[in-house]
């Protein structure tokens, strides 16, 4: 009997142990965008401390990719369809250690860096489209060459086109909400951005020919703390929630994203740390664990330590 109670209690704690992880060494840096880029094999980073751009190898080593002095925090990190070019959300909306009162939750800026380089190609600032404080925050590329920004603190989504004109595409009221607005955004090859809004937990819709057409996703749920998304095909949504929740979630849609259900999610016992932006490798889905709760509760020994997290999805009941 003792026996059979210890392989219980063995069973118990291996089924407990969380996902696999991709650990990397990179200080302080406290990235919070993540995406993989298939032609080279390896993880772009970004960071909201030092505002630097990495890249992870899928053995964990990390290197920076590029750092510019006038950079406070990097976010949002997509690759260009070309495949060719990193689009970054560059602005200074809370941890930087850089952070100036000149600076602070009034940069918003798009950069562009050359992969093969590693060099700036472009630097679009978006502070001049909408007056008050901004926080640019993710990105998303329609079919035309069009680059879409979420401004979380202007409560706006910018539109930059291939020529790199920067405007305001969306100022829709369902964008706003106390605090943190529009966070993940995503492209759907229907011709319309869902974008998810972190503080009032909702998913909204908004047509790309008639931006004014902008509608709540009916869902049976709310995702207070959303933050990033990834389209994994035209009917299912990775949606990725912190806030204290900690967990990732897959929605389903069969009316075109007019309404949507949960269908899959991880579990707690995965342990999460601050879950931020998810990315496709081949079949999996990995997220960014930011750990901001560290930043939060005013932790003065920075963590040199970070993870790429695999996401397990179950059903949900």
């Amino acid at each position: 009997m003792k026996k059979y109670i210890l392989l219980l209690v063995g069973l118990a704690a291996f089924a407990q142990q969380p996902t696999k992880r991709i650990e990397f060494e990179a200080p302080g840096t406290y990235p919070e965008g993540v995406v993989y880029d298939n032609a080279t094999g390896v993880y772009y980073v970004s960071s909201a401390r030092l505002g630097t751009v990495g890249k992870v190898t899928k053995d964990g080593k990390y290197s920076v990719l590029y750092e510019d002095k006038s950079l406070k925090s990097t976010y949002g990190v997509k690759v260009h369809p070309d495949g060719k070019r990193l689009f970054v959300c560059a602005g200074n909306a809370n941890y930087s250690i850089y952070s100036t009162p000149a600076t602070k939750k009034k940069e918003a800026r798009m950069l562009i860096i050359d992969l093969k380089t590693g060099k700036k190609l472009s630097d679009v600032d978006l502070s001049v489209l909408v007056p008050g404080e901004h926080f640019p925050n993710d990105i998303a590329f329609d079919t035309k060459g069009n680059a879409y920004i979420t401004d979380s603190y202007a409560y706006a989504v910018y539109r930059v086109d291939a020529a790199g004109k920067a405007t305001v595409f969306s100022k829709s009221e369902l964008l706003k909400c106390a605090g943190v607005g529009p966070n993940g955004v995503v492209f759907l090859p229907s011709g319309a951005l869902l974008v998810a809004n972190n503080g009032s937990g909702a998913l909204v819709k908004i047509d790309i020919a008639s931006p004014a057409n902008a509608v709540k996703v009916k869902i049976d749920q709310f995702f207070p703390g959303a933050d990033g998304l990834l389209l994994n095909d035209n009917t299912t949504l990775t949606l990725v929630q912190n806030g204290g929740v900690n967990k990732v979630f897959k929605l389903k849609t069969t009316d075109n994203w007019a309404t949507a259900m949960v269908s899959e999610s991880t579990a707690m016992e995965d342990r999460f740390a601050y879950p931020s932006t998810a990315t496709m490798a081949g079949t999996d889905t990995w997220i960014m664990n930011a750990n901001f709760s560290e930043l939060a509760e005013g932790n003065n020994v920075p963590s040199k330590k970070f993870s790429i997290q695999l996401a397990v999805f179950k059903p949900v009941k």
